[in-house]
């Protein structure tokens, strides 16, 4: 699952400490283990090798340039979002060709950019981007191709703000669309329109959806074949799960065990796989250690108010997400045996763990069984590396937090804390 764990009663990150870390950089303070990146990107690539895909990290998730060019050297391509993504993952060392551009409401700006850097791919979500990005290469003389996102109408039964393949999402087209979308866009002498993309949303802990919207895919590039439209690539966006509990989420040999028996005899006919991996990479690779300022009772209830919050990580506030919360010193050596919502050990005490913002939804897990804390313990919220850092935010005129990078024995600052001066810097009286 991941490299951070309990050695005598202490939590490790690797070889090295999170107590030592949170002394020595102050909290909050996001927590990567290099190894856990290392070792995810692998095994999906090992996983998926029978269709050679092009593995196109999902730079949402966690931006940090360190994190990017760790999965650089690692062999992956970037998916990318913005302007901006494109911008940090060429400062990391990306190959821009190795580029996936995604994104529902991509600007002229952005579409000029990106055409400038020579990205390898567009993935189109509407008849009028085609349209500008047709317009645009047009005007700028430069060249590109582009697959177009299609919406299988496939339930991932996530939550419903991550749930993105359903007919009435924002993103793509309809599969009934699609036919239409080429016999319009297909033939333009600058923009090949020769790829199909999914991405059916996230977390996705079956592969049932997978193998429904495949079908559906290959089903659609054998319509598009029968017109004479040459389809070459087939983008699977990402999605697969992370392990917010243990064994929570299929093995990456899973999902390719049911995934690469529908695409191999299309590959070996020369049909290129694209994956968009993001949270199953990351989000186990990340741990946010947080200090606990006071602890009171109201009520019935204990809580351990902290230095992180919403502001620090905003998932289970806007999504209701799970994220397991431990202390890195527990008293009594109460180490956890596994990560699970509900923990059946003596000793611990109802807690509701919360940040210092002034918002009622401003907590970090609700309602858990916790050792007894006291001021000044600290704490750490697991699986943090997706959607953690990327969005934070300075509410309540908050710093952002820093970010250090463990690789065995060794560990770097690779983001520094930021300081009341950096809250105004670009604002002016």
């Amino acid at each position: 699952m991941d490299e951070f764990r309990y050695q005598s009663g202490s939590l490790f990150c690797e070889g090295v400490a999170m107590h030592d870390l949170a002394q020595a950089f102050g909290t909050p303070c996001y927590v990567y283990s290099a190894s856990t990146l290392r070792q995810h990107f692998t095994r999906l690539s090992t996983a998926f090798a029978p269709v050679d895909p092009l593995i196109c990290y999902s730079v949402k998730c966690c931006s940090n340039l360190a994190i990017l060019r760790i999965l650089i050297e690692c062999g992956a391509g970037m998916d990318v979002v913005s302007g901006g993504e494109i911008f940090r993952a060429l400062r990391a060392g990306g190959d821009p060709k190795n580029f996936v551009y995604a994104g529902v409401g991509k600007s002229d700006q952005e579409i000029r950019y990106a055409l400038q850097q020579r990205i390898g791919l567009f993935n189109v979500e509407s008849e009028m981007e085609f349209e500008t990005l047709s317009r645009i290469a047009h005007e700028t003389g430069m060249s590109t191709c582009a697959a177009l996102r299609v919406n299988p109408d496939v339930d991932p039964k996530t939550h419903r703000y991550t749930t993105t393949g359903k007919r009435e999402s924002k993103f793509g087209v309809d599969l009934e669309r699609a036919l239409a979308f080429f016999d319009a866009y297909g033939h333009d002498p600058l923009v090949a329109l020769r790829g199909i993309h999914l991405h059916i949303g996230s977390p996705v802990y079956s592969t049932d959806p997978y193998l429904e919207s495949v079908r559906k895919a290959l089903a659609l590039i054998d319509k598009l074949e029968s017109k004479g439209f040459h389809v070459d690539t087939l983008d699977l966006g990402g999605g697969f799960g992370a392990d917010y509990e243990s064994d929570q989420s299929p093995l990456a040999s899973d999902y390719a065990r049911v995934i690469v028996p529908l695409l191999q005899a299309r590959v070996d006919a020369g049909l290129r796989i694209i994956l968009e991996p993001g949270r199953s990479i990351a989000a186990n690779a990340g741990v946010l250690l947080t200090k606990v300022e006071y602890v009171k009772k109201s009520g019935d209830r204990n809580f351990a108010i902290c230095d992180a919050g919403m502001h620090t990580l905003l998932r289970p506030s806007h999504y209701g997400a799970f994220h397991f919360v431990w202390p890195t010193d527990p008293v009594g050596a109460l180490v956890p045996p596994r990560r699970a919502r509900e923990l059946v050990m003596a000793g611990l005490e109802r807690t509701e763990v919360v940040g210092p913002l002034c918002e009622t939804g401003d907590f970090i897990a609700e309602d858990r069984m916790l050792p007894p804390l006291d001021r000044g313990d600290f704490l750490a919220v697991f699986t943090a590396g997706a959607y953690g850092m990327a969005m934070a935010s300075r509410y309540n005129s908050h710093p952002l937090p820093a970010e250090v990078l463990v690789d065995g024995d060794h560990f770097r600052l690779i983001r520094e804390r930021e300081t009341y001066d950096d809250l105004v810097r670009h604002e002016h009286r």
